[in-house]
């Protein structure tokens, strides 16, 4: 076995120790030097007092360990143990362990840091709701989707009376699809919670993704089918009557101009002939109006390009410019900045643009003082956003929900075609449109791209 600086240490002092109180009990029994013996109790004291901090070494490192295990402290040494024989297993065993504790805490250190950066770039907002009604909104999507910071769940009533009592109702291992009205526009969300308990605390963990392209795109999808069947069914039925419509009035108009006017018949026959020629005329026009509407079931293909949207608004302002003076409409565009450019098929846009800004100026056919705001931004989530806003008289908000449904128009001679193009033309570039009041009166159309 090797040599014990501890064992040696113990021994030499017990000997030191050993050899003070012999000197004293001498010079007790032999001498009166009571200076010398004041002195050598006090040198005896104090080798006690050594003594015991020497002995009590090991077990003051044991409890530095446990302090610096209790405090995830791996910093601290024990070399001094290792250096003993009768302790170097203990130090090697406590440096073992701080080693595996500093290792772990690395790796702990270095997970949180890829989850901090998962939950950062997780493109689904996710909050965390306590049972007080504390809210954290936990990574960029969910302050990005509020926009404005919140604390309570009281403010959820910013975004509608509804939204924030579907959130309230949201019980974990729930799903539901909500309505979230912003200042940027309306929302649809898909919303599912989960719950845990962290410290003791119960929590709700609310993931809110937004589907609202995907509801559109299933949306136009199932339109689409609907109209692609009754086209094809209308198409089946017409075609054959609208033929047999037109012969049957040419048969008619024949015998009319072989027969005298005096004949009993010629009366009868003539409000015949007026009849087919009608019947043969609607189902003509039928017949056109379902060939025209049938552009609604093809799927629009996009040749995404960079456009600046100045140039996109210059050219709507010379191709409405005749249009626009001959109504008396003030037209004003603004891009912000300016050098904004937007990815979009430039067709498929201005096509969407003329029919929302033709759409304002018959909206304005009574107004005195007619104006049509077009403008360009980026939103709070990055997205390109182009507004097109008139003063006239708005749309009832009844009908907000319907306006872009297909065939649905609120005008006299509408064809309740035009927005739900530009509704198909947003979805099939990912992304929405949506209606509200402009301030001061007036309808309000969102682009969303």
């Amino acid at each position: 076995m090797g040599s014990s600086r501890f064992r040696t240490g113990i021994a030499l002092r017990s000997a030191a120790l050993f050899l003070t109180f012999a000197a004293i009990a001498w010079m007790t029994m032999h001498t009166q030097w009571y200076l010398c013996m004041a002195l050598g109790i006090a040198m005896a004291l104090i080798q006690i007092a050594l003594f015991l901090q020497f002995a009590t070494y090991s077990g003051r490192e044991i409890a530095r360990f446990l302090d610096a295990v209790s405090f995830d402290d791996a910093l601290q040494s024990f070399s001094g143990l290792r250096g003993d024989s009768a302790y170097s297993e203990l130090g090697s065993a406590m440096t073992r362990v701080l080693d595996r504790l500093r290792i772990s805490r690395t790796q702990r250190e270095e997970q949180a840091r890829y989850f901090q950066a998962l939950l950062a770039h997780v493109p689904v907002a996710l909050i965390s709701i306590d049972d007080a009604g504390g809210v954290q909104l936990l990574n960029m999507a969910a302050r990005r989707l509020f926009e404005t910071a919140l604390v309570n769940a009281a403010q959820f009533a910013r975004y509608g009376d509804s939204f924030a009592a579907s959130i309230d109702a949201l019980r974990p291992g729930a799903t539901a699809i909500l309505r979230m009205e912003r200042t940027s526009g309306t929302l649809q969300l898909k919303a599912a919670a989960t719950g845990l308990t962290l410290r003791g605390e119960r929590r709700r963990i609310v993931s809110l993704q937004n589907i609202e392209s995907e509801l559109n795109a299933q949306e136009l999808a199932a339109w689409q089918t609907v109209i692609r069947v009754m086209s094809h069914e209308v198409m089946n039925s017409l075609t054959p009557v609208s033929s047999l419509a037109a012969t049957a009035h040419d048969l008619v108009r024949n015998m009319l101009a072989r027969m005298p006017e005096d004949d009993p018949n010629f009366a009868a026959l003539t409000d015949a002939g007026e009849a087919l020629e009608t019947v043969a005329r609607r189902s003509e026009g039928l017949l056109h109006f379902v060939q025209n509407h049938r552009r609604l079931t093809k799927r629009l293909v996009t040749q995404i390009e960079m456009l600046p949207l100045r140039r996109v608004f210059a050219r709507l302002n010379r191709l409405l410019a005749a249009d626009l003076a001959l109504r008396g409409i003030e037209l004003a565009a603004i891009v912000e900045p300016e050098t904004l450019e937007i990815a979009a098929d430039s067709e498929l846009l201005d096509q969407a643009l003329i029919n929302l800004v033709r759409n304002a100026m018959e909206a304005l056919a009574n107004e005195v003082h007619a104006q049509i705001h077009l403008a360009a931004r980026r939103d709070s989530d990055g997205r390109v956003v182009i507004v097109v806003a008139d003063n006239g008289p708005g749309i009832d908000p009844a009908q907000r929900d319907k306006i872009f449904v297909p065939f649905f128009t609120t005008k006299r001679q509408g064809t309740g075609v035009g927005l739900t193009l530009v509704r198909q033309i947003a979805v099939a570039h990912g992304g929405a449109i949506d209606v509200s009041d402009t301030p001061g009166g007036g309808a309000t159309f969102t682009l969303r791209l």
